[in-house]
């Protein structure tokens, strides 16, 4: 499995490339910002992109959705409990985060649920549902790694002031879905730097 982190836009965001080794097919996760960059770096690793997962709808995961998609004809999936925020999220972040969107999102080709299977290649991931920072908000767990959008981050956990957020619900969602994982997970966060389940079970503040 390749994968690839990409920081984007002013609120830095991470945006991942994941890639077959063996098949070349590929799928982006969470294009936030910045699309001439993901695309290069798409051709530069030499991969065929046939489906984009947004974690949740959130301007900063979602803004350069459109022309990505565009560009790669792949295939839009995103929780079912985060499509009527697809239009309404990002109107709704434009006041307290300055930014504003560069295109509309489109309208998905797939909704998920919990416990859904995402394939690309060779490489089989399971969706898991983990509210709290939105309310459709996911994370992709296979092949010993998992993205973890805005719900776990390194040391730290996903904000729930946002509209539709509840701390009570990330909580569970962090002590029932991730927290069952192997501590030698890999977390791919939405921002920040890479961690393991492991040291956010024995060292994130939030979780003691």
């Amino acid at each position: 499995m390749i994968v690839k982190m990409l920081v984007v836009g002013p609120l830095a965001s991470n945006c991942y490339i994941v890639g077959s080794s063996s098949t070349k097919e590929g799928m982006i996760i969470d294009p936030g910002a910045e699309a001439g960059t993901i695309l290069k770096t798409v051709q530069q690793m030499g991969l065929s992109i046939s489906l984009i997962v947004v974690t949740h709808a959130h301007i900063d995961h979602i803004d350069a959705l459109r022309a990505v998609k565009e560009r790669t004809n792949a295939q839009f999936s995103i929780h079912e409990a985060e499509k009527e925020l697809l239009s309404a999220a990002p109107m709704r972040m434009l006041i307290p985060l300055g930014l504003t969107p560069s295109k509309s999102p489109p309208q998905p080709d797939r909704l998920l649920k919990d416990g859904d299977r995402i394939d690309v290649g060779d490489l089989h991931f399971e969706v898991l549902h983990t509210p709290g920072h939105s309310p459709g908000g996911i994370c992709l767990s296979g092949h010993g790694v998992v993205f973890s959008g805005d719900t776990l981050f390194n040391f730290g956990i996903g904000r729930t002031d946002f509209p539709g957020g509840s701390h009570e619900r990330l909580m569970k969602s962090i002590r029932e879905k991730l927290m069952v994982l192997p501590d030698e997970t890999i977390v791919y966060p939405g921002h920040g730097p890479p961690t393991t389940i492991g040291d956010e079970r024995r060292g994130n503040p939030f979780l003691q």
